[in-house]
């Protein structure tokens, strides 16, 4: 298959830089499957994993904390706002981040703590998931 070049980006530095047959992403209005020769356009991704398909049946997963995906003709470029590969995901801070915010949604509090939880909780979740391998 035709491969293409694919970069992660954040704040903090690049996180991907690798050539590609396939990228899966959740966007806000739905799955997106890139392909080499896709056409052109801009999506807000939500939180989750981006499957990268390398080719001989290997795949990469990195967890996203939401941002935008952009296609070129050669070139995927996704702005996110948090990024990590599978390999490098703190499993144990995961978990614990998990639990804060499974506790905090127990609790009483407003509107604004309450949203705050529930997109931690969303966070966490998808570090796990992906640390495991799950999309």
């Amino acid at each position: 298959m035709k491969t293409f070049n694919v970069n992660i980006v954040t704040p903090d530095g690049p996180v991907v830089d690798t050539n590609v047959e396939l990228v899966s992403a959740k966007a806000k209005s739905g799955e997106l499957g890139i392909m080499a020769g896709h056409v052109p356009m801009v999506a807000p991704l939500q939180i989750g994993a981006v499957r990268l398909v390398l080719g001989d049946n290997k795949s990469e997963l990195v967890a996203i904390s939401g941002g935008f995906l952009e296609v070129r003709p050669d070139q995927v470029t996704i702005l996110a706002q948090a990024a990590e590969k599978a390999e490098n995901i703190d499993a144990a801070r995961a978990k614990e981040a998990k639990m804060r915010a499974e506790r905090l949604l127990q609790g009483k509090q407003d509107q604004v703590d309450l949203k705050r939880a529930e997109l931690a909780l969303k966070r966490a979740t998808n570090r796990l998931n992906v640390h495991e391998g799950k999309l």
